[in-house]
C-alpha cells in the first residue's frame, strides 16, 4: 500500500497536477494517506453488511480473511468475506455463476429450474453476504486480480449467508453452498461448513435453517449430520429431480448458533 501511494505521488508530480501541489502540504498528504488506509481496512468492516438480521447487529467490527488447510490434503486455502459485488473480480464472479448453472443443469441439488444470468446470480448469491474460498496463502483478494489469473484453479468453493425469513424472524439465517466441480473429493464442503459455523454468529444470526437438503444429496446431509445440525423436519416429495422417477423428500436442518460445540472446530487449521 505504501509503495502504491508513493507511486501515485510521483505520478502526480510528473504530470504536474493540482493534487501534487495539495500533497506538498503535510496535513493534506496525511489526510489522503489516512483515507487510503481506512479504505483498505473498511472492506472487511461488518458495517458493510446489508439485508442481514433486522434486530441484531454483528458481534465484531470486522471479519478478515481466514487461512486454513483442506482436510486430509496438504493444500493451503483462504476464505474471503464478501460484503458487496464490487469486492469480487468479475472473472471470478462469472466462474461462480457458471458453476452454479452447472448445478442447476444437473438438477439434483438446488430447486432452480432455469439457469441464471450474471445479474440474477449476483442478486441471488450476493444478496447479503458470501464467502469465497481460494487455493492461496494470500490474504488480499486484490493481489490475485491480475491479468491471466487462473481462477478455475484457485476457486475451491463458496457459500452465501442471508436471512431465511422476513425481518421479524431474520435472525434465523440460511446458507447455500457451491463447490468447484473440478475440485470434488477434497472435503471442501466440510471446511466451508466449519467456516459457516464461525462466521454466521459474527454477523448477528442466532439460528440456522436449511430448508431443502434432498435425501438423495448424501454428500450434503453427511456434512450437516457430522457438524451436529438437528434434523428438525422433513418435507415429503419436496422435489422433482433429474434421474429420479418419483418426487424426492427433503430434510430440514436447524442449528443453534449461540452455542457451537468446540469439538466441531478442533481440527480446523
Amino acid at each position: 500500500m505504501l509503495a502504491f501511494i508513493i507511486n501515485c505521488y510521483f505520478h502526480m508530480y510528473n504530470n504536474n497536477t493540482d493534487l501534487y501541489y495539495i500533497c506538498r502540504h503535510p496535513r493534506a498528504l496525511f489526510l489522503i494517506l489516512l483515507i487510503l488506509i481506512m479504505t483498505v481496512e473498511n472492506k472487511y468492516s461488518t458495517t458493510l453488511l446489508h439485508d442481514g438480521p433486522a434486530f441484531s447487529k454483528p458481534t465484531v467490527d470486522k471479519i478478515e480473511p481466514l487461512q486454513f488447510t483442506l482436510k486430509n490434503a496438504d493444500i493451503k486455502a483462504t476464505a474471503f468475506p464478501i460484503f458487496k459485488q464490487s469486492q469480487l473480480p468479475k472473472k471470478l464472479l462469472t466462474l461462480m455463476k457458471n458453476e452454479f448453472n452447472k448445478e442447476i443443469e444437473n438438477g439434483d441439488t438446488y430447486p432452480q429450474l432455469e439457469q441464471l444470468s450474471d445479474d440474477e446470480f449476483a442478486h441471488y448469491w450476493l444478496h447479503s453476504f458470501c464467502v469465497v474460498a481460494l487455493k492461496t496463502d494470500k490474504l488480499d483478494l486484490d493481489e490475485l486480480d491480475v491479468d491471466g489469473q487462473d481462477w478455475e484453479d484457485l476457486f475451491l468453493g463458496t457459500f452465501y449467508i442471508k436471512p431465511n425469513y422476513m425481518p421479524r424472524c431474520s435472525h434465523n439465517c440460511n446458507a447455500g453452498f457451491l463447490i468447484n466441480s473440478e475440485k470434488r473429493g477434497l472435503k471442501i464442503g466440510y471446511r466451508l461448513g466449519q467456516i459457516y459455523l464461525q462466521w454466521a454468529p459474527l454477523l448477528g444470526y442466532t439460528y440456522s435453517v436449511f430448508n431443502l437438503v434432498f435425501v438423495t444429496n448424501v454428500g450434503s446431509w453427511k456434512i450437516w449430520d457430522r457438524l451436529k445440525f438437528d434434523r428438525i423436519g422433513l418435507v415429503p416429495k419436496a422435489a422433482i429431480l433429474k434421474g429420479h422417477d418419483e418426487p424426492v423428500d427433503a430434510i430440514i436442518y436447524g442449528k443453534d448458533l449461540t452455542n457451537i460445540e468446540p469439538e466441531l472446530l478442533e481440527d480446523f487449521a
